[in-house]
């Protein structure tokens, strides 16, 4: 899948699977900007792509800040002279159910898990309709396209959010030769959730509802990452991609 030459800028870029979204970008000849808050691994993240031959360069960002996002973005065209894709990849969870949530908790997951997709998009889109086009990926979740009775309901709410905006954008702004797409992953194998998987009756429970019977892994996710961003992709527009061995199809 071609993706060579391209400038990705990853958002949650130093994560688990930003980081793994990040190196399969480079490895495939894309100049990959990682945006965290973790310098210590954003910046290890750039030496270790930089010793397999591949271009990445981080910066520190505050996504819920507007001109963090403008001066990022400024960065990027200086260095490379375009932006031609943005993945939306970062992210929290409080895990407390409705009845135990706060509104400050609440607002705080809406803030970061749709808010920052928001000011992402309205970054990305000016400047990719100068230069004639471009694409926007968000990272939902099966939780933005089903309820889950393993999650919170207000992650659940923000992951919605994130599918229907990502549809909304790519409606409007297809004439712009800007496409916009989601991928809607289940469970992914992380050290966290390896730590979750210790309770024999929690491990049971997710991999339970998983037809193909396995958690998805990193490399799942950020391969579906590499389709959309590629030129194979160019007629692909408004999807949300379930990466979730069929959890969603039951």
């Amino acid at each position: 899948m071609n993706v060579s030459g391209k400038t990705i800028l990853i958002t949650g870029g130093a994560g688990g699977l930003g980081s793994a979204m990040a190196k399969l970008l480079a490895e495939k000849g894309a100049s990959v900007f990682i945006l965290d808050l973790d310098e210590e691994k954003g910046s290890a993240l750039v030496n270790e792509i930089a010793d397999s031959g591949g271009k990445a360069w981080f910066y520190r960002i505050d996504l819920t800040s507007e001109q963090d996002w403008q001066k990022v973005f400024d960065q990027a065209l200086k260095a490379t002279g375009k932006v031609d894709v943005l993945i939306n990849n970062a992210g929290i969870n409080i895990r407390k159910p409705i009845e135990e949530m706060s509104f400050d908790e609440w607002n705080t997951m809406m803030r970061v898990n749709t808010g920052t997709v928001f000011l992402g998009c309205k970054a990305a889109i000016p400047v990719m309709r100068k230069q004639g086009g471009g694409a926007i990926i968000n990272t939902s979740s099966v939780c933005g396209l089903i309820g889950h009775r393993y999650t919170p309901e207000a992650y659940t709410a923000t992951k919605g959010a994130v599918t229907l905006l990502t549809k909304a954008v790519a409606s409007r702004y297809a004439k712009d030769g800007i496409r916009c797409n989601c991928i809607n992953p289940s469970t992914v194998d992380t050290p966290f959730v390896q730590e979750l998987f210790k309770d024999p009756e929690r491990k049971k429970e997710r991999l339970g509802e998983v037809p193909l019977g396995r958690l998805a892994t990193v490399e799942d996710v950020a391969n579906a990452a590499l389709y959309l961003a590629s030129e194979e992709a160019s007629f692909i527009n408004g999807v949300a991609l379930p990466v979730d061995g069929g959890t969603t199809c039951c």
